[in-house]
């Protein structure tokens, strides 16, 4: 399926084969970088719902419930292989329906998925299902029929975390990916047809938020939602998803802080951060959208920014050499607009980038890298996600004072420290009170825990944290 020419889906998955939507109407999936339709796809109904809740309770209680952790991993391999044969196809697909520059694409869209879907076969040879206590056996159960709900900007390497997590504790899952980019979630339909899945073990409903979303939510055959969103989204997860004390896990916004002591080396520094934060058009729940910089390199510190800033390569995704392409819609370009509007407003500094497309891409929905100093801790740009490649830099006075501002956020789902000393980077990263920290140039760990503190949200994903969430404990007392 290439997004080369226009492509029309009517049906979704349900049961193991394709189900045409009880519903009428269509919606378009559009390309960001040339604001054309590239597909259509069903905008689906409570019925649709109704139909893949009940494939996936069939087959939860038909028998994958009690599937050995060996015959669950054969499944997840297989799975594994008919995407590996779809890589090249992934990368195209997430490239046209979110915008990201293809060789990034391949990275984050492609590769990572694969990687974390192989994290958790590998898991199942040694994870432990069952334990001793002394005399009483402890039983980890799946939890049963799982509503995976996820956004738009990593949309298949989403679906796969908790497709992967579910389906390896024995879980069944209806899944309801972004409306605006669907088109990565038919591919993985077919390929868990082609590894041939259970029936009804993975279920895909496409449609709107305020239909199919809240038919999942609300379902009373649904016993686990697992959301990626918006705060605000997710609050209406959590309220609806209490009214049948569902379990509930919620991976929502953040507003992370880059922090560079002042004995980083501080250009290697700066641009790390410049990267992390640009990457997918800074389209990113773990973007480091603030930098703090000690007072006595501040403006040195901007100067670098702005350089690098400006020297990103604004674009067509497809095209080699770009680096940054453009926002997933224009909503969402207005909508980085009106935070850029609002850090002017509020009297930050505007070093690069602002207002208005970038010269010569007035076809596309492409935002101007933008830096902003002078920002204080309680402006707008430097309290809300603004989910686009805006960077808020803010000074320090010592280290006190740079973790006071890092935790003065309602956010805590990413951050990083870079030092020249590693244990007082460490120190640091110790005070921040987020869920995951990167000091200097450490690693991303797929086995790690993935999740924040506060309002970015509830529970983990990845490793053996992230399957735990999927898992009941029993006590069996001998």
């Amino acid at each position: 399926m290439a997004p080369t020419t226009m492509v029309r889906r009517d049906s979704h998955y349900v049961g193991g084969h394709w189900l045409p939507s009880t519903g009428t109407h269509l919606l378009e999936v559009v390309d960001p970088a040339n604001e054309q339709v590239i597909a259509t796809v069903p905008d689906g109904t409570a019925a649709d719902v109704e139909s893949a809740v009940a494939a996936a309770r069939a087959a939860f209680d038909g028998g994958w419930s009690t599937t050995t952790a060996a015959e669950r991993k054969a499944h997840l391999a297989r799975l594994l292989a008919a995407l590996e044969d779809r890589a090249e196809e992934i990368t195209s697909v997430c490239t046209a329906e979110v915008g990201t520059p293809r060789g990034l694409s391949s990275l984050i869209h492609t590769r990572a998925t694969l990687g974390i879907l192989g994290s958790y076969i590998e898991l199942l040879d040694r994870f432990e299902f069952t334990q001793a206590l002394g005399p009483t056996l402890v039983l980890h159960e799946p939890v049963g029929v799982v509503a995976a709900i996820t956004p738009w900007n990593v949309p298949i390497q989403l679906l796969v975390t908790k497709m992967a997590a579910a389906l390896a504790a024995g879980c069944t899952v209806v899944a309801k990916p972004s409306e605006l980019t669907p088109l990565n979630a038919y591919l993985l339909a077919e390929a868990a047809h082609e590894a041939e899945l259970p029936p009804g073990v993975w279920n895909l409903v496409v449609g709107s938020g305020p239909t199919v979303g809240e038919a999942l939510i609300g379902h009373p055959d649904v016993d686990m939602i697992s959301f990626t969103g918006s705060v605000r989204t997710g609050q209406r997860v959590a309220e609806v998803g209490s009214r049948t004390v569902k379990r509930v896990h919620l991976e929502l916004g953040g507003k992370s802080a880059l922090v560079i002591l002042e004995d980083a080396a501080l250009r290697p520094a700066v641009e790390a951060g410049i990267r992390q934060l640009f990457m997918n058009s800074g389209q990113g729940c773990v973007a480091w959208s603030r930098m703090l910089v000690p007072e006595s390199r501040y403006e040195e510190a901007v100067a670098i920014a702005r350089e690098v800033a400006e020297s990103y390569v604004v674009g067509d995704p497809t095209v080699d050499g770009v680096q940054l392409g453009p926002l997933v819609s224009s909503a969402q370009r207005e909508r980085v607009w009106a935070y850029i509007q609002a850090g002017i407003d509020e009297g930050a500094r505007v070093v690069t980038g602002g207002l208005g497309p970038p010269e010569g891409l007035d076809t596309g929905w492409y935002v101007r890298p933008t830096v902003f100093a002078d920002v204080e801790s309680e402006m707008t740009i430097a309290q809300e996600e603004i989910f686009g490649p805006v960077l808020a830099m803010l000074a320090f006075a010592d280290d006190d004072d740079a973790v006071r501002i890092a935790n003065d956020s309602r956010f805590g789902l990413s951050g990083g420290v870079r030092s020249a000393d590693p244990d007082r980077a460490l120190e640091v990263a110790r005070r921040l009170r987020t869920g995951m920290v990167t000091i200097n140039d450490g690693a991303f760990n797929p086995l790690a825990p993935f999740g924040g503190y506060k309002q970015s949200g509830t529970g983990r994903q990845l490793g053996s944290y992230g399957l735990d969430e999927y898992l009941e404990r029993k006590s069996v007392y001998r």
